[in-house]
This record gives structure tokens, C-alpha cells and sequence, in this order.
């Protein structure tokens, strides 16, 4: 597909600098474009290959003033990195419509259903009542257990597995390996030191506008439902234990772990790898630094870091005074031996 710079001006409110019709057909870092390909430059660090890069067409923010001449057609918006990536997703938008129907071989139960323009990859399984909206693209390999709901314009990405009686919403996107649905980590201790496992019979509730990175992992509530609300975000390989909710808008990082009943308020951000003890309640706006260990509740707009958690300036101002221990404790030896010198002799 080529597009011409006035065109791609149009889809993302941009003003042409240069020629309109300049035409690209690809997409390039701008420090390794080519002719035909589009860039786009927000970070100032690479601003120095805006006068070297070979792109036909480069997305920038309407402030940029040049210091060289510039071979290439510049679209000015607003927002250079937030333009690329809706020009990223428009163009992901035209190749997934290319996919439409059911490839073979796949199992689709008598009772399951599915709307108009979907894809449904081969060797996808489909369950007893399992609904799919419109729109929405099943890959090859993806499981969706009995009474599964799939919403609208949803992408499931290859070998997800949703199991029964979970529901996900419109415009929502799980990447590949991905569990939804699996039992919550519930046995309960016995009298002579084993455990007996709690059934799990809630659900997954995934509402609208959420992506799932690849191969994270999200319980089935014991009793109730395990909640990820609108617009949440979350990176590869995270653990979401059983009744755990996430707020609107709130972003988890890789390798993050939340246990059983925690409940993340809206807007909050998570670091990678970072644990959260369960039962806790995490106030609207927090922020948990990378690696942090979090045992109790986060008031809102707290933000924290370390293990265990506690307040982030606190904390940076303690790690920049553990540097110099060994220069104070060098000092105290010093004024040690002055106190002994001073010691008036009987």
C-alpha cells in the first residue's frame, strides 16, 4: 500500500512541510530509513538524523525548529510519538481486515456463534455457547472454553486460552500464550499438614478497550469474578491471582505479581517485577516503583519503592545517604580519637 504525505496529514491532523505528495509504502527508524519509508522523530536525542536519514516522510512536533535543511517532507503535529502510533494502528487495522472467515481445521461447537467479519484461525477450539462479535480475530491455536463471550473488534492472539464462562469486551487485544480463566491458588490447610483445594467457580470479567501482553496469566475468581476494567494495560508474563481487580487505566509492567482479593484503584502504574501481598487496597493514582515488594495499602497518589515498599523521596534520599556510610563512618573513627586526645589526664 503507498500513501502520500498529504493523506497521512489527513489521518493524523497533521500539517505538510515539504511535498504533498510524497509517497511511502513502508515504515523505518529514522536513523535506518530509506526512500519510500516513513519515520518519525520525538525524542531529541536522535534529532541529528533528521538531516542525514533517507525517509521520504517524517512525522514531527509542529514546534521543531530545523537547524539544517531537511531533505525529506515533514508532517508537523502536535504530538509526534502519539501521531505515529495511531498511524501504526490504522495501518494494523487495514491488514487485520484482510482476515475474514474460518480456516480448517477448526472445532466449533453446534451451539457456539460468531459475527459477521470475523477470523477464525485453524486448529481454534470453540466450546459449547461460546459468542464472538463482529469483527473480532480468533488465531490459529486459541481454546475458548463452554459459555465463553467474546465482544466486538477483539484480537486474540495465538494459543490464548480462555477458559468457561469468562468474558471479554470490545476492542481488546490478548497476545500470544496467554491464560485467562485458570483456577485461583486456593487450598485450604488440613489437620494433618495437607491441603485440600478450594474450588474455583467465579470467573474472568476482561471490559472493554484492554490489552493483554503475551503469556501473562489471570485467575478465575474462587467465588464472584476477577476484574480488569476499561482501558487497563498489561505487559508480558504477569500473574493476576483470583478476585483481584484492576482499575480503570492502570498500567502493570512485566513480571509483576498481584495476590488473591487485592484490589488496584484507577490510573495507578505498577513497575516490572514488583509483588503485591494480597487483601491490600491500592489508592486511585498510586505509583509502585520496578522490583518493589508491597505489604500494605497505598493511599492515593502514594508512590512507593523497595522492599519492603515505602515512600519513594524517603527512599531516594536514604539509598544517597547509604553511599556515603563509609566516609561517615570514617568520620565518627576521626572524631573518636580527637574526643580521646581531649580527655583531660588525671
Amino acid at each position: 500500500m503507498v500513501f502520500s504525505a498529504s493523506q497521512i496529514a489527513l489521518l493524523i491532523n497533521g500539517k505538510v512541510d515539504g511535498n504533498p505528495e510524497a509517497a511511502v509504502k513502508s515504515f523505518g527508524k529514522i536513523e535506518e530509513a530509506g526512500e519510500g519509508h516513513l519515520s518519525f522523530l520525538a525524542n531529541p536525542k536522535y534529532e541529528e538524523y533528521l538531516y542525514t536519514t533517507k525517509a521520504s516522510i517524517i512525522i514531527v512536533n509542529e514546534s521543531l525548529e530545523l537547524k539544517q535543511p531537511v531533505e525529506a517532507t515533514l508532517i508537523r503535529v502536535q504530538d509526534a510519538y502519539s501521531a505515529f502510533a495511531t498511524l501504526l494502528g490504522k495501518y494494523q487495522e487495514l491488514k487485520q481486515q484482510q482476515l475474514k472467515g474460518v480456516q480448517q481445521p477448526v472445532h466449533i461447537s453446534a451451539s457456539a456463534t460468531y459475527g459477521d467479519n470475523v477470523y477464525i484461525g485453524a486448529f481454534a477450539y470453540l466450546g459449547e455457547n461460546v459468542k464472538i462479535g463482529n469483527g473480532s480475530k480468533v488465531y490459529p491455536g486459541v481454546y475458548l472454553g463452554d459459555n465463553v463471550v467474546v465482544g466486538n473488534n477483539t484480537t486474540l492472539h495465538p494459543g490464548v486460552k480462555i477458559l468457561h464462562s469468562c468474558q471479554i469486551g470490545n476492542n481488546v487485544t490478548v497476545h500470544a500464550g496467554t491464560v485467562i480463566g485458570s483456577d485461583g491458588f486456593g487450598f485450604a490447610p488440613q489437620a494433618d499438614g495437607s491441603f485440600s483445594k478450594v474450588p474455583q467457580i467465579g470467573n474472568v470479567i476482561v471490559e472493554d478497550d484492554v490489552e493483554i501482553g503475551a503469556n501473562a496469566t489471570i485467575d478465575r475468581a474462587t467465588i464472584g469474578s476477577t476484574i480488569i476494567k476499561k482501558g487497563a494495560k498489561l505487559d508480558n508474563l504477569i500473574q493476576i491471582a483470583h478476585n483481584v481487580e484492576i482499575g480503570y487505566s492502570s498500567v502493570v509492567a512485566a513480571q509483576a505479581g498481584i495476590s488473591g482479593s487485592t484490589k488496584i484503584g484507577n490510573g495507578v502504574m505498577i513497575g516490572g517485577q514488583a509483588g503485591i501481598v494480597g487483601h491490600l487496597h491500592i489508592g486511585d493514582g498510586a505509583k509502585i516503583n520496578a522490583q518493589s515488594g508491597v505489604s500494605k495499602n497505598l493511599e492515593p497518589g502514594k508512590a512507593v519503592t523497595g522492599s519492603p515498599a515505602h515512600e519513594y523521596t524517603s527512599a531516594l534520599r536514604s539509598q544517597a545517604l547509604s553511599r556515603k556510610l563509609p566516609e561517615l563512618e570514617k568520620r565518627i573513627q576521626e572524631l573518636e580519637q580527637l574526643l580521646q586526645q581531649l580527655k583531660p589526664t588525671v
